[in-house]
């Protein structure tokens, strides 16, 4: 039987450790979710979500990595390690870790600029997106890509085009059809990007073909340093899919959206056709670094959603309160990923920057090497597949 020790502090000063076994727990737990408001659909998801010890653990570890290791991009960036666009998730890390929990490896995922947490759940390792942060020869992409530019299998980025990571992830569901392979595109845009033109030509294609893409407005309540009010005649935009079947979801709530995202996808699996999600969620950090984030609303509004609808907190507290885990187990859980994002930080740092004979590689795949033109005749630059 597995054991772990909690520390009991005593008034005399001392520490009892205390072995509890993990069968002391409750393995699962079911819990009433906020529901769904609908459109265009019959019925949602359902209001009633079972978790299970492990998987609660799981999801919180995952929200806690990407929440320490945007704290640290923050660190980094204040320290000019990391330089140019920076786009941070803290807040939204239920959105990234929800869909991912509803969703099979081989899916296919596709995201803007704001793509941390994403590359993370995707499965790429902390120190390869730091390294990528700061530009190193470790990073994900090389560091050729940085903040913006991510990718890993079956995740297409990090697009630095407001908006046009939508169109592609349509192309993606249409490659998914072709093949056959029962496979779902997951598409995600912000508010902000709602309103664009190329947004209702690929819901409008993905319509009629009736592609299996999950179209998914991550609604952080401000497009840049805008509320959605001030830019949107309609804020309900789990209805702008007009013909499209639409969901609004507590994206503040990892079951909410893990609930929301197997109900999609299950729609879209079965040849329906599209469906646009909503997840109403909150970003802590300006719009990116270069944004504090505080001129177009309050401090005190950032610190009431941190105390009343903070993702990490909500589900801590549930499993608490359930007997579901320790709190000295989620200190425990902390202290190790406080650890490996500090460990990966060093990496990050301490990685060498790519040489310049690299800076033209992989422009295309599998060709024979190729001269490239550089700023001036005499550049001799080489790209290698």
């Amino acid at each position: 039987m597995e054991l772990f020790n909690l520390n009991i502090g005593c008034s005399c000063g001392s520490r009892v450790v205390v072995s509890r076994s993990f069968a002391d727990f409750t393995p699962q737990a079911t819990f009433d979710i906020k529901k769904c408001d609908v459109h265009r659909l019959e019925e949602g998801p359902p209001v009633k979500a079972t978790l299970t010890r492990d998987q609660g653990l799981q999801y919180y570890r995952i929200m806690q990595t990407v929440r320490r290791m945007e704290l640290k991009a923050d660190q980094l960036y204040k320290q000019k390690i990391i330089r140019g666009f920076c786009h941070l998730y803290d807040g939204q890390e239920a959105c990234a870790a929800g869909i991912e929990a509803a969703i099979n490896p081989s899916d296919h995922l596709i995201t803007a600029y704001r793509a941390h947490g994403y590359t993370y759940t995707r499965g790429v390792a902390i120190k390869e997106i730091l390294a990528e942060l700061t530009g190193r020869k470790g990073g994900v992409a090389k560091g050729k890509g940085g903040s913006m530019h991510m990718y890993a299998p079956h995740f297409y980025g990090g697009n630095g085009i407001v908006g046009a990571q939508v169109p592609l992830g349509a192309g993606i569901a249409l490659a998914c059809q072709y093949q056959g392979n029962n496979q779902v595109c997951v598409t995600l845009y912000g508010d902000g990007a709602a309103n664009q033109g190329q947004l209702f030509e690929a819901f409008n294609m993905a319509a009629l073909w009736k592609l299996p893409c999950i179209f998914i407005c991550e609604n952080n309540k401000y497009g840049m340093g805008t509320s959605v009010e001030r830019a949107s005649a309609s804020t309900d935009y789990y209805k702008r899919g007009d013909f499209i079947p639409g969901l609004r979801v507590d994206g503040m709530d990892v079951l909410c959206v893990r609930e929301a995202t197997q109900f999609a996808a299950d729609h879209c699996r079965s040849g329906k056709g599209p469906i646009v999600m909503e997840l109403q969620t909150y970003r802590y950090h300006g719009h990116s670094m270069s944004d504090p984030g505080v001129s177009y609303r309050t401090r005190e509004e950032i610190q009431e959603v941190r105390s009343k609808s903070d993702p990490i907190s909500l589900l801590k507290d549930r499993m608490l309160s359930n007997n579901m885990a320790a709190v000295e187990e989620f200190k425990e859980i902390d202290i190790a990923i406080r650890k490996e994002v500090e460990e990966a930080a060093q990496y990050a740092t301490s990685d060498p920057e790519p040489p310049l004979e690299e800076l033209c590689n992989h422009i295309f795949k599998n060709d024979p090497p190729l001269e490239v033109r550089g700023t001036h005749p005499w550049a001799t630059l080489k790209s290698v597949s």
